[in-house]
């Protein structure tokens, strides 16, 4: 059974820093990309990184890249924010990709429960 569970939300200042986990089960990291998305309320989710092992590939959408950092080790996959910004607030979701079919298209297998993050000063 696949399973992913997002942990290490909260609440930081603008500036500040956050580190999120997704744990995984019931898959390979070696074998499966994941991916992170975040959804802001009001918008549509939006994918902003992914780490394919694989595929020896990471990815950042423009408005994270050199901010946020993804790595994994055995079965856990980081998302590392640095200098948050007011427009970085969301709910932050993790997910098993099936194929990553362009830049921000990717077929998503099995979602994780989300993590809020709150960026206030």
């Amino acid at each position: 059974q696949v399973q992913l569970v997002e942990s290490g939300g909260g609440l930081v200042q603008p500036g500040g820093s956050l580190r999120l986990s997704c744990a995984i089960s019931g898959f390979s990291l070696d074998r499966f990309a994941v991916g992170w998305y975040r959804q802001a309320p009001g918008k549509e989710r939006e994918a902003i990184s992914y780490i394919n092992t694989y595929a020896g590939r990471t990815f950042y959408t423009p408005s994270v890249k050199g901010r946020f950092t993804i790595s994994r080790d055995q079965n856990t996959v980081y998302l590392q924010m640095e200098n948050l910004e007011p427009e970085d607030p969301a709910v932050y979701y993790c997910a098993k990709l099936l194929n990553i079919l362009g830049i921000a298209d990717w077929e998503v297998g099995d979602w994780g429960q989300g993590t809020q993050v709150t960026v206030s000063s």
